[in-house]
């Protein structure tokens, strides 16, 4: 009996109209992931419009807003299974407007399925020239780290299923790759709207040779799989649990989440940012208590002895090189509407906890039709990727994002407000 893999969340990305959510929608549907209410609402939605073919992005285009014009706007999650393994599939906003919304999905994809409409593209124009949200959704993946990008070239069915129209775009694509430094990258001919090589192979590409998409989908590794093991014990403190106070056996307990590496009973862990020391005595998680829990547990940890320990605090191995920092440098995407103010305090979030931050200095901000990063400037406006300096009214305790993505993310909150207006991932610490 083979073990199943642990679920694989991935992300649909590329401009408006590529084909996204009918590309989920083929999916869920080949796949034979809809229920009988769902396939009645195609059905119906057919017999109306008097169309042949099925409207599939009627299953991801949830919000009636979403159908009027055309477009996705919100992030829609669809979940479904095969025999292999279990999905988790963010549909994400291919408009400009809504790259913050597209950022949110991307955070915690271990995938990313970028379409390319090759029936948009000029291939009179040598290399092929790709449309610019292909490019700036790379270069959102690139900077968060997405580990694995499948390039679906769809709507192959209006090219004929062109060996050649495809090779254009993956070297054009590939040189875009190159650029960035995007690391596994694979392609695939496909035609969402008919199904060619989603689930199954299809005859109209015998030129192609590699798997179809859903294959593909079911053996690439999680981030959880990849990084299993690999990373020393972290683990941000949620809450401290105190029971029966007035007795003698006082219960202290810290509760929380464990986002890098492993912990057993006995083990000796550090605390920042005291940098005191002490040894696990008793670990529980919701069935009760266990010898040794690992990254994503969520457990209760009990300590030898008594320290001053609050919400904020993180645990970590005991000769973790890991310190506590007041100045980071990082990736801000920008999502208010109103721009950067460089002399504001903003509230900076960063696991389980919160301190002032201000933006000493915009180092860059990334050009997404050139692909170049502009310095010089002091402003970062709706939408913009930037690279920027970090001031901290106190010390956290982070790694950098491309170590750990959870000990590595953090937003910035309008105090005043208290909107969104960015989300970051820590480059460097200092």
């Amino acid at each position: 009996m083979t073990t199943q893999l642990t679920p694989l969340r991935f992300i649909t990305a590329g401009s408006v109209d590529d084909g996204k959510s009918t590309l989920i929608g083929r999916l869920l549907y080949d796949s034979k992931s809809l229920l009988t209410d769902q396939l009645n609402v195609l059905n119906q939605a057919k017999d109306k419009s008097n169309k042949e073919a099925i409207d599939f992005s009627l299953l991801t285009d949830g919000l009636e807003a979403e159908r009027e014009q055309g477009i996705t706007i919100d992030v829609a999650y669809r979940y479904f299974s095969t025999a292999k393994r279990k999905f988790i599939i963010a549909d994400t906003p291919g408009h400009e407007q809504y790259t913050r919304n597209m950022v949110t999905g991307a955070s915690t994809a271990s995938a990313a399925i970028v379409l390319v409409d090759a029936s948009q593209l000029d291939f009179t124009r040598q290399p092929v020239e790709l449309l610019a949200q292909t490019k700036r959704h790379s270069a959102i993946l690139r900077h968060l780290n997405c580990p694995h990008i499948i390039v679906a070239v769809n709507k192959m069915d209006l090219l004929d299923y062109s060996e050649e129209k495809f090779n254009l775009i993956k070297a054009a694509y590939g040189e875009l790759a190159e650029h960035l430094g995007l690391k596994d990258v694979r392609f695939v001919p496909v035609s969402a709207l008919l199904g060619d090589n989603l689930v199954y192979k299809s005859d109209s590409t015998p030129w192609y040779q590699g798997e179809p998409l859903l294959t593909i989908l079911e053996n690439l590794p999680s981030i959880e799989e990849e990084q299993s093991g690999s990373e020393d014990f972290y683990f941000p403190v949620q809450l401290v649990i105190r029971q029966d106070a007035d007795k003698q056996d006082d219960f202290r307990g810290y509760q929380g989440r464990i986002e890098a590496g492993e912990v057993h009973i006995g083990q000796k862990i550090r605390i920042e940012p005291s940098a005191l020391t002490a040894s696990v005595t008793e670990i529980i998680s919701p069935k009760g208590e266990v010898k040794s829990a690992k990254r994503g547990d969520v457990i209760t940890i009990r300590l030898d002895k008594d320290i001053d320990i609050s919400r904020g605090d993180v645990f970590v191995a005991e000769y973790s090189p890991l310190t506590p920092s007041k100045q980071i440098q990082a990736t801000l995407c920008w999502f208010d509407e109103r721009a950067l103010n460089p002399a504001r305090k903003y509230l900076l979030k960063h696991g389980t906890q919160t301190v002032f931050a201000r933006v000493s200095e915009v180092e860059q901000v990334l050009d997404i039709k050139t692909l170049s990063n502009a310095t010089g400037e002091d402003q970062i406006k709706m939408n913009d990727i930037a690279q920027v300096r970090l001031n901290l009214q106190k010390p956290i305790t982070a790694t950098t994002y491309a170590e750990n993505s959870a000990g590595g993310a953090f937003i910035l909150i309008d105090e005043a407000t208290y909107h969104t207006v960015a989300a970051g991932m820590i480059l460097g610490l200092e």
